[in-house]
C-alpha cells in the first residue's frame, strides 16, 4: 500500500491478472478430469468432464431383459437419468473444490481496496 492507505493500483492489477490466470488454469482442468456417476448397484455408467459434459455412457448387458422390451427400456432411462445425475453431482463438488477457492478470491474483500 502507498502511504496514507491507499491501495498500490499496480499490485491490485497484479493479484487480479493472477487470479484470472488461476481460474482459467482451474476451467481448463475440470474440462478435462472425467468424473464417472452410477446407478442400478453399477449396472449404468456415465462419465461427464468436471465441467459437466456427458463423455461416456456404459450400460452392462445384465440390465437388458429380453423378455420385457418396453420395461427394461423404461428401466434403462431411468438408470442413465440417475447416473447422469450421479455424475453432475460428482463433478459439481468437484468445481466447488477447484474454483471455490478462487471464487471466494474474487468477491468478499479478496482484492484490497476494492468494494466487492
Amino acid at each position: 500500500m502507498i502511504p496514507g492507505g491507499q491501495p498500490n493500483m499496480q499490485q491490485l492489477l497484479q493479484q487480479a491478472q493472477k487470479m484470472q490466470q488461476d481460474l482459467a488454469a482451474a476451467q481448463q482442468e475440470l474440462a478435462e478430469t472425467p468424473v464417472e456417476g452410477s446407478a442400478g448397484g453399477g449396472l449404468v455408467k456415465a462419465t461427464v468432464t468436471g465441467a459437466g459434459e456427458l463423455k461416456g455412457l456404459v450400460i452392462d448387458p445384465k440390465a437388458v431383459d429380453v423378455e420385457s422390451a418396453e420395461e427394461t427400456a423404461e428401466t434403462l432411462a431411468d438408470l442413465v437419468l440417475a447416473a447422469v445425475r450421479d455424475a453432475n453431482a460428482s463433478a459439481q463438488q468437484l468445481q466447488q473444490q477447484k474454483l471455490g477457492p478462487l471464487a471466494q478470491g474474487l468477491g468478499g474483500g479478496g482484492i484490497p481496496g476494492l468494494p466487492f
